[in-house]
């Protein structure tokens, strides 16, 4: 009774972007196929891809995969884009799943998450952190989500060279991304049952482009009276984020903000490989991602932990309003990890990434992450 209860629970935070905002209409739900675009990425990338890919088949999940590579390529002028025909495919597809992709470091051109982010106008990445039934970590009932500004802040990608050996980076705030979120965040609470929303921010030190997006957070918090509305230092969630997480529901805030704190959230659960994700856009397309490393030691030795991935495959079935699918697998993914007994390195056991998501015996053959 118990366990039904945590699944439940689990999965009404797992379905994290099944509920949209105005400019973001619910897609039609329809019995044919649904072509999603797959993005394998680098490293581990292509074999959790797999893993994922395997699930779904099991569950006969109504999906066929349109799988695209993104390299960095330069278009007219040197201008640095993805490749016009993962640009294409996800433009028809609208829905996008993605493994984890190498951030390039004085290579030249701008890291890929953010050349996506910014040519679908990915604004809202989500990012649901509960605790995992038989996952053990130092806390037991984390239940909260991170909803981070993604296209502005410290990570427009605005810089430049004053003088030799000084560098300028512009941080970029505007009042409508700002309020843009904001409403994500608040329409989010409100369609899922959520009590609160926090504001993160350091408009004390930086007034002008913080308090913008306070500003704008609490003009929107107005049309939301059956939402309680907060505002937190960011240092100060951060304290009282590991001393006591229970206190925080939503909580939403600009790009770098964002980032850091939503690994910190992570960590509270077990770490980015349980941790799944989704990115929202403006114009109806929404990709869904691992938010880990590429884990290139481990590549293709059959290691990889695919449940991030697994878990955000999950949000986007509902998203795409095949909700039946996302209960099955993830009942099969947590009912896998709270028996123990198949479990990759990372989650405490010695199995392989193949053994994890194979087909089991108990007196007759099962489906992949025992599948029901």
């Amino acid at each position: 009774m118990a366990g039904n209860a945590w699944r439940s629970t689990l999965s009404r935070v797992m379905g994290a972007v099944k509920t949209q905002t105005q400019t973001l209409p619910s897609r039609p739900v329809t019995r044919g196929m649904q072509t999603v675009t797959l993005i394998p990425g680098d490293g581990i990338g292509p074999e959790i891809s797999a893993a994922v890919v395997k699930i779904f088949e099991a569950a006969k999940a109504p999906i066929q995969w349109e799988e695209r590579n993104v390299t960095a390529v330069q278009g007219p002028g040197g201008r640095w884009m993805i490749p016009p025909e993962a640009k294409e495919s996800i433009n028809r597809s609208k829905i996008g799943l993605k493994g984890p992709l190498k951030t390039p470091i004085a290579a030249g051109h701008p890291s890929m998450n953010l050349l996506l982010r910014k040519t679908f106008d990915l604004y809202a990445n989500v990012r649901p952190c509960m605790s995992i039934e038989g996952y053990k970590t130092p806390y037991t009932d984390v239940d909260l989500v991170t909803i981070r500004e993604n296209t502005e802040g410290e990570y427009s990608g605005i810089e430049h060279v004053i003088v030799e050996g000084v560098v300028q980076s512009i941080k970029l705030i505007t009042g409508d991304a700002s309020r843009r979120i904001a409403e994500y965040a608040f329409e989010y609470a409100r369609n899922n049952q959520r009590a609160s929303v926090t504001a993160v921010h350091k408009a004390n030190i930086m007034r002008m482009s913080d308090g913008l997006f306070l500003r704008k957070c609490r003009e929107v918090a107005e049309n939301f009276k059956d939402v309680k509305f907060t505002e937190m230092y960011l240092d100060t969630v951060c304290l009282n984020m590991v001393q006591d997480p229970t206190q925080f529901d939503v909580l939403v805030m600009p790009n770098l903000y964002g980032d850091i704190l939503s690994d910190l959230c992570a960590g509270l659960i077990g770490g980015l490989g349980v941790t799944p994700s989704g990115n929202i856009g403006a114009n109806g397309v929404a990709i869904f991602e691992s938010v880990h490393g590429t884990a290139p030691d481990i590549a293709g030795l059959d290691l990889a932990n695919p449940t991030a991935l697994l878990l955000s495959a999950v949000m986007m079935l509902r998203h795409m309003g095949l909700h039946d699918y996302g209960r099955k697998i993830e009942a099969a993914c947590f009912d896998t990890i709270r028996n123990k007994k198949v479990l990759t390195k990372d989650l405490g056991g010695n199995s392989k990434c193949s053994e994890f998501t194979g087909p089991r015996f108990r007196g007759k053959e099962r489906d992949v992450l025992q599948m029901r």
